[in-house]
């Protein structure tokens, strides 16, 4: 774990078996599961992230393989141009599949590797901490990283928010960062299912003049989901289940197979 820094003043952070303390007082547990909580409280409890309802769904999706290759693809990736020593950052490792999988990758390699797993869902931190005991995770804002600048090698940005201004401060110079993002017709399928007149996802600008991409690759198969429990944990790790009503959320309860398209963009970013 690398010193972490206080989300609420900038002072780093002090290991205190239970708990992190930074010079002003400012006091973060860390949990039994094994991340740190440094997320400062919800207004009115509100729950911060995914749910655990949502991340019970990705978690089985994931671990029945239908995203295996983009995971291997993207450890293959790191290790390909990543040294040793090499720390990570995982900007919204959400349970933490393609964390640990790179992680053991690096491992398989003969490298060192530090990989600090952070997402605002304690939920998904949860069913990070049992994929590896190895890996450091916080609760925190990938938009405030808790983390010192210039310290890592790499960022994964995974679906997540993309957040340039913080991931180069982050990152040491000529730091990586490899994105990965839904093509066009990512899950087309399904969402030819569940809408009436479903659109493609618009095209995205990915450059950005922080960095400057290095590398880019796109990965395309299909997919086969052979039961009703299947097809639902697709549509519920998604942003579509939360946007639609019981009606058209009902049309994929009552599926009963689906083979869909999965199109993903990685991208390779140097720092500048």
């Amino acid at each position: 774990m690398p010193e972490l820094i206080c989300p609420l003043c900038g002072g780093v952070l002090q290991n205190r078996e239970k708990s992190y303390l930074c010079p002003r007082g400012h006091c973060f547990d860390i949990a039994r599961s094994g991340y740190v909580n440094l997320l400062p409280p919800a207004p009115g409890g509100k729950r911060h992230g995914d749910d655990k309802l949502m991340v019970k769904a990705r978690t089985r999706f994931l671990d029945k393989g239908f995203y295996d290759p983009l995971s291997e693809r993207v450890s293959c990736c790191v290790d390909a141009f990543a040294g040793s020593p090499v720390w990570v950052v995982d900007a919204g490792c959400g349970e933490g599949k393609y964390t640990a999988d790179l992680l053991k990758k690096l491992e398989e390699s003969g490298k060192q590797a530090d990989i600090v797993g952070i997402d605002i869902s304690k939920e998904a931190l949860i069913c990070a901490a049992k994929r590896s005991r190895s890996l450091s995770l916080c609760a925190a804002s990938t938009a405030h990283m808790p983390l010192p600048d210039a310290w890592a090698d790499v960022v994964l940005n995974i679906f997540s928010p993309f957040m340039p201004e913080e991931f180069a401060r982050v990152l040491k110079p000529a730091g990586r960062l490899v994105r990965v993002v839904p093509l066009e017709n990512h899950l087309w399928e399904l969402k030819a299912l569940i809408y009436d007149r479903p659109f493609p996802n618009p095209p995205m600008d990915m450059e950005h003049p922080l960095f400057r991409i290095v590398e880019e690759q796109r990965l395309c198969y299909e997919i086969g989901l052979h039961s009703p429990e299947e097809i639902m944990d697709l549509f519920m790790m998604t942003p579509y289940y939360y946007k639609t009503g019981a009606a058209d959320q009902e049309k994929a309860a009552r599926a009963e197979w689906l083979r869909t398209r999965v199109e993903f963009g990685i991208y390779v970013y140097e720092k500048l």
